[in-house]
């Protein structure tokens, strides 16, 4: 467990509550977070199974907390308001804001007596193609419309992850996005392909070639042509067995390849669908980010800003919104 200095002047116990992973932050008035703290208690890695173990979960990580504060307000973002979640909170549909958010948030009363506001997450159902969905991210996006609202009057934010996103924000809201697998993608493959059986697992290249090996599987991807993602994906192997790339540079040479894809896709619909100037804004945290600045680099693209973890502020926002406090400087 991570955790910080306690602060005073707490006024919310937000918590990012993920598939692997639980965070909590205790934030002041002013948005600022005084006091973190992370565990390993995603929704699938619970203490027990079922109800009793979101309330040890929750009990585990903001016991204190909440004593030393009683009756702050407490909400929670992310996979706890799945389906599989503590309590479900229904997706809202696009255009979407975070009003809207809290306007459809769900209540889940604990055991402690704390009262817990899940927020819902995004649906994008358009007429002519299959529906998206997106849970987690909308807070994230939440806490950077809250720093930088000029943003949100026309932008692209990519979020890179297991599952990654695209979300067009147009207004200050979510307007449509697109998810791409490509981190499921990269790890199924590695993992339980016949791709993986040349890759080792303690690898450790040097920096330059571990580049040179992504670029290459870029490069590839931008040449490739309708159809070809399946028979490229092979040279991973191939690559190897030839011995045209050492064992330990097959892993950068498909992430690159499966980033490269979703970064020639995600470019050609932001192209053809939107003027030219708009905002291009990752957001997300350490290696994976930079891979996909890198990426962008290659195609010759240039994000407008990278931006680490926002969901503390996206979460302080939904509160806000949700009426539980007050907006920062009131």
């Amino acid at each position: 467990m991570e955790t910080g200095r306690t602060g005073v002047g707490a006024s919310l116990i937000a918590l990012d509550w993920g598939t692997s992973s639980l965070r909590g932050f205790l934030m002041g008035g002013d948005g600022r977070v005084l006091d973190q703290r992370a565990n390993a208690h995603g929704i699938q890695n619970l203490p027990m199974p079922g109800i009793a173990g979101f309330e040890q979960a929750f009990a585990d990580l903001c016991g204190d907390w909440m004593a030393a504060h009683p009756g702050l307000p407490v909400v929670a973002g992310g996979m706890v308001g799945s389906a599989q979640g503590w309590r479900e909170a229904p997706y809202v549909r696009c255009p979407a804001d975070t009003t809207t958010l809290a306007s459809q948030a769900i209540p889940v009363e604990s055991a402690s007596g704390s009262r817990i506001l899940i927020a819902p997450g995004v649906l994008y159902d358009p007429p002519s193609g299959p529906p998206d969905i997106l849970r987690g991210e909308e807070i994230q996006i939440a806490g950077v419309l809250a720093d930088r609202p000029d943003w949100g009057r026309d932008a692209c934010m990519v979020l890179p992850g297991t599952h990654s996103k695209w979300v067009e924000i147009v207004g200050g809201r979510m307007i449509r996005f697109s998810t791409y697998m490509t981190g499921e993608t990269f790890a199924v493959l590695c993992k339980h392909s016949i791709l993986g059986r040349l890759m080792p697992a303690d690898a450790a290249p040097a920096e330059a070639e571990s580049d040179a090996a992504f670029a290459e599987g870029v490069r590839a991807a931008q040449a490739s042509g309708p159809g070809d993602f399946t028979h490229q994906i092979f040279a991973a192997r191939t690559l190897g067995i030839t011995r045209r790339m050492p064992a330990e540079l097959l892993k950068d040479y498909l992430s690159g390849l499966l980033i490269g894809h979703e970064l020639v896709s995600g470019l050609g619909h932001m192209r053809n669908e939107l003027h030219e100037g708009r905002p291009l804004l990752l957001i997300g945290e350490g290696a994976l980010c930079r891979r996909y600045v890198r990426g962008l680099e290659l195609l010759g693209v240039e994000p407008t800003d990278r931006l680490e973890n926002t969901a503390p502020r996206g979460l302080f926002q939904f509160a806000v919104a949700a009426g539980l406090i007050a907006p920062a400087g009131e």
